[in-house]
């Protein structure tokens, strides 16, 4: 029960830290275009953004 004292904080604190790495790549926009970037490797009609 002694570990249980240990894992309890390290399990929150990781936990925490994934969120804090989830809301981070919320705010700089890694989720905006996620087919762009397939699109721009294989095709030369997409250019440094995507065609309307």
């Amino acid at each position: 029960m002694d570990v249980l004292i240990w894992l309890i904080p390290i399990s929150l604190f990781l936990g925490a830290v994934g969120l804090v790495a989830f809301v981070w790549s919320l705010r700089a926009n890694q989720y905006d275009d996620p087919d762009g970037n397939s699109q721009r490797i294989l095709s030369d009609q997409w250019d440094n953004h995507p065609q309307p």
